[in-house]
């Protein structure tokens, strides 16, 4: 995947945790812990995260907030029918000290880590758009699950600033959210909440 290839990354959160987010940016696991928030994360997901150090930083996963390269995948079809919301993110966190690219999820044994910006070349970007990852081969249809979940792991916390908008599944959840008056503009895309 080549940089301009990139419009924007993407965080999935429930809508109550956006005003605290705009306020104090998205956080990593750790720094989160620290806060009141919901939580759409599936534990058995988060113990496997919490014993992943990241190669060359050495520093734990749970120390970095991580962004989907694509939100439309695995994860966000699970919580798909949940009151949630993705978060549009200005690709130029890329440029922040210290940030990682997988090419896919990165808690999986077989994912490789790189550091960003150059570390987008490790990511099929084919595979991590692609509109479906289901195969009739299952080798080729774990790598197709594998690249929808292609993370950019930025240390500590994502700042505000790189907060351009929201996408939701519904009208309802726009109006909820646009009755929060945080000042972010609200986008329906049913395609991307699999509607």
């Amino acid at each position: 995947m080549k940089r301009e290839d990139l419009r924007e990354l993407q965080y999935i959160t429930p809508i109550e945790n956006v005003p605290s987010i705009l306020a104090h940016g998205i956080l990593s696991h750790v720094r989160a812990a620290r806060l009141a928030h919901s939580s759409v994360a599936v534990q058995a997901m988060q113990d496997r995260r919490s014993k992943v150090v990241v190669p060359g930083s050495g520093r734990r996963l749970h120390e970095y907030a991580n962004l989907y390269i694509c939100g439309r995948n695995p994860m966000l079809y699970k919580l798909r029918l949940k009151t949630i919301c993705v978060l549009s993110i200005d690709p130029a966190v890329l440029d922040l000290p210290g940030v990682i690219v997988t090419d896919g999820n990165a808690a999986s044994a077989y994912t490789r880590f790189a550091a960003a910006p150059d570390g987008l070349n490790i990511v099929d970007k084919e595979r991590t758009f692609a509109k479906h990852w289901t195969d009739n081969d299952r080798l080729e249809e774990w790598r197709k699950k594998a690249a929808k979940c292609a993370e950019v792991l930025v240390p500590d916390r994502v700042p505000p600033r790189y907060i351009q908008h929201a996408y939701v599944a519904t009208v309802p959840m726009k109006e909820r959210m646009d009755a929060m008056n945080t000042g972010l503009k609200v986008y329906v895309d049913g395609h991307l909440f699999f509607r």
